[in-house]
């Protein structure tokens, strides 16, 4: 087996012109550029000629007219995330990074994602979609207080709020509405919050977040210096195996493949339940993967090699001919 710390001295493929694709128009735009730039930097580190290609400023018929090989998807949120990009790729049969059209589109998908786990037996909070106004009144009796309000397709918490009571439903449903036309309401798991990174068949080791505020929200992501990550977890490590076996069965379930994060909370009583799956998680300097990846002994230029390592991959069943 390779060592790690050898990577970038081994003989890598020759993987041609390289388009980072970042920026986009979503709502995770300034991650989506703060990653991209990091990506980009990486694969220069390793000797890839990597160059930045902003989805929201280019149009990507310019990949074929400017001779790209393959793209290294750093978008995040709807059209990037969400089997939209994936699907214009294929069909300039350009390969990328990453989970094809199905698995793209159902880990963006929560309540599609949910709906899986719960046929599987993988254990997620309860939930509803909250289709219109009158559909909060059942909210209290269906999975009491607190409750978390989200949208259905956004990344990085945008959208999402803590509910203690009745009275603040119609608010945190409106805002999440402002970022998607579907809002669902989720039960409130009280317990320690948990990341799972995988990198191709590699399980990445786990990571406990503490933050001071509320929830993991998008301040505590990327913005306070608060929280915490603590990796090794702190759990024995048949426990972590068995939980990132778990994980990893979210992820296939999904269709997800190449790399990705699974989030997870372990409840009062060390249970876990999967939340969701993200199929191109931040790479930036808050981000959790390149924190996984550092405890397992890639550097993040090693890292994000591995990752463009994924375009190379042909997944007839799923993703069918791109070349």
């Amino acid at each position: 087996m390779l060592m790690k710390k050898d990577m970038n001295k081994q003989n890598k493929p020759d993987f041609g012109k390289v388009a980072v694709l970042f920026g986009g128009n979503s709502a995770e735009r300034e991650i989506s550029l703060e990653s991209g730039r990091a990506v980009h930097a990486g694969l220069l580190e390793a000797g890839i000629a990597a160059h930045l290609f902003d989805t929201r400023e280019r149009e990507l018929t310019e990949l074929l007219d400017d001779d790209f090989d393959r793209a290294f998807i750093a978008l995040h949120g709807r059209g990037g995330e969400d089997g939209v990009i994936q699907g214009a790729l294929e069909s300039l049969h350009i390969p990328y990074t990453g989970s094809g059209i199905l698995g793209s589109a159902l880990a963006m998908d929560k309540v599609r994602s949910k709906q899986i786990w719960k046929s599987m037996g993988i254990a997620t909070p309860e939930f509803i979609e909250i289709r219109e106004q009158d559909d909060l009144a059942a909210i209290p009796d269906l999975l009491g207080f607190p409750v978390m309000i989200k949208p259905v397709h956004e990344g990085s918490s945008c959208g999402a709020s803590r509910v203690t009571e009745a009275g603040q439903l119609e608010a945190a449903w409106r805002m999440a509405g402002r970022f998607d036309d579907r809002v669902m309401a989720e039960r409130w798991i009280t317990g320690g919050e948990y990341t799972s990174s995988i990198l191709v068949d590699e399980l990445l080791p786990l990571i406990r977040l503490e933050t001071p505020r509320e929830f993991y929200d998008y301040e505590a992501k990327y913005v306070e210096e608060t929280t915490s990550y603590i990796c090794p977890c702190g759990l024995d490590a048949s426990r972590e195996q068995e939980l990132g076996n778990l994980m990893k069965a979210a992820f296939d379930a999904v269709a997800a493949s190449g790399w990705g994060r699974v989030d997870f909370m372990l409840d009062e009583e060390a249970r876990p339940w999967v939340i969701e799956v993200n199929t191109i998680p931040g790479m930036t300097s808050h981000s959790l993967v390149p924190m996984a990846a550092g405890q397992a002994g890639y550097n993040f230029s090693q890292l994000v090699v591995r990752i463009l390592e994924t375009s190379l991959v042909w997944d007839r069943e799923k993703q069918g001919d791109r070349i």
